[in-house]
């Protein structure tokens, strides 16, 4: 196995455009570690960018944060402004394994390992995030949303790694939450989950309104119709029944051990609801 330690993205997209063989990026390694200990990923050539200039830090852009794909999960809740303008995000990160685990893992490769279940994907879909992806042909920026490809896929070109994530300046009225259910109290996978953004008017009614589904669904799922039945509302119960109603209806989750179909579908309507709720304190309105 060959392993480089790159300087800059252009470097790092050339090694991972001319590799012979599997290629990874190292940031966290949170997962890759673990996948090579057990065989299951053998990659010829593992590229680690945190050495890179810019991907280990969280900064101000445009009213928004920009946020290196090599920042740390713990480093992300850490980060005051960050975890007030957007709390549903670090609630996320945070909740991806253990402390020891936060300390090293990034939400780039829990997006980029390609799990429905990932914990920082709804709410980074949520927020209407972009990703800055740099390839061989130079740098692009593209919705999160559209970077999950189903399990353990991406549509990531052959040689593009995501260097960085942007999060939107946000209005005074406006807040996020993100809410899962696990078998136990901590340290595992989620069997559903929600995150919803929400933009407030000067009345208390809900001017903007985006929710996203995991767990449920071969990809996180933006329910467009889960968002439309808070717009215009106060969260009053028949438009929190109409998100939830939309939430269910958008699901298409598998049975396992860990949870049956129906299970699964009631569960994250439950979870739009107590997100949405949560969202809407946050942001200043008054059930």
């Amino acid at each position: 196995m060959q392993y480089e330690r790159p300087q800059s993205t252009a470097e790092a997209a050339r090694l991972l455009h001319g590799a012979t063989g599997p290629a990874r990026i190292l940031a966290g390694g949170t997962d890759l570690i673990v996948q090579m200990n057990a065989g299951v990923a053998e990659p010829a050539l593992v590229v680690d960018i945190k050495r890179i200039a810019g991907l280990r830090d969280i900064v101000a852009e445009d009213g928004g944060f920009r946020i290196g794909a090599a920042v740390s999960c713990a480093e992300m809740g850490e980060h005051a402004a960050l975890a007030a303008a957007w709390p549903g995000i670090v609630e996320g990160a945070n909740l991806i394994g253990s402390t020891q685990v936060q300390g090293r893992a990034t939400m780039a490769g829990n997006l980029c390992n390609g799990s429905p279940a990932a914990d920082s994907v709804p709410g980074l879909v949520a927020a209407g995030a972009t990703a800055r992806i740099v390839g061989p042909e130079g740098e692009r920026d593209c919705p999160v949303a559209e970077i999950p490809a189903g399990p353990g896929k991406t549509t990531l070109k052959p040689g593009e790694f995501v260097a960085s994530f942007f999060l939107p300046g946000r209005p005074a009225r406006a807040s996020d939450a993100y809410l899962r259910f696990i078998p136990r109290t901590e340290m595992d996978i989620a069997v559903a989950s929600a995150a919803v953004n929400l933009v407030l008017a000067e009345d208390g009614s809900v001017a903007e309104a985006r929710v996203a589904l995991g767990a449920v669904a071969p990809t996180v799922r933006l329910v467009d119709a889960a968002g439309a039945a808070l717009v215009g509302t106060r969260l009053e119960e028949d438009a929190l029944e109409a998100l939830a109603k939309a939430c269910r209806d958008a699901c298409a989750p598998i049975d396992d051990k860990r949870g049956t179909i129906e299970f699964r579908t009631k569960v994250a309507g439950v979870l739009a609801r107590r997100a949405a709720l949560i969202a809407y304190t946050r942001a200043g309105g008054r059930t």
